[in-house]
């Protein structure tokens, strides 16, 4: 069973930066496509970035594009979200997601196509 967990998350002045990882235990994490998806309150869970296994490709919200930036070290089986200048609308709790793949540059911006979540880590930017 994998299990994903957060962290990094906190309360934030806007133009801050902060940094969550994202321990994953259970699997064979260099496998693992991993993405980054957060949830405001009474909004549904969208898509911030993915990672493909072999770290080689990426990709991004466009509203956080150029401020955010997905990373992953497969020896500490740890994905990582470094997210610089941030704003009150990217206030949300922010969950980090794992799925299989045997293409080593797959990445998915869908939650459905992630069947590994971790319990969320909340980050609150204040204005």
């Amino acid at each position: 069973q994998v299990h994903l967990v957060e962290s990094g998350g906190g309360l934030v002045q806007a133009g801050g930066s902060l940094r969550l990882s994202c321990a994953a235990s259970g699997g064979a994490f260099s496998t693992f496509a991993m993405g980054w998806f957060r949830q405001a309150p009474g909004k549904e869970r969208e898509f911030v970035a993915a990672i493909s296994p072999n770290g080689g490709r990426t990709y991004y919200a466009n509203s956080v594009k150029g401020r955010f930036s997905i990373s992953r070290d497969n020896a500490k089986n740890t994905v990582y979200l470094q997210m610089n200048g941030l704003e009150p609308v990217d206030t949300a709790v922010y969950y980090c997601a794992a799925t299989y793949s045997s293409d080593m540059n797959y990445f998915s911006i869908v939650t459905y196509n992630y069947n590994h979540w971790g319990q969320g880590t909340q980050v609150t930017v204040s204005s």
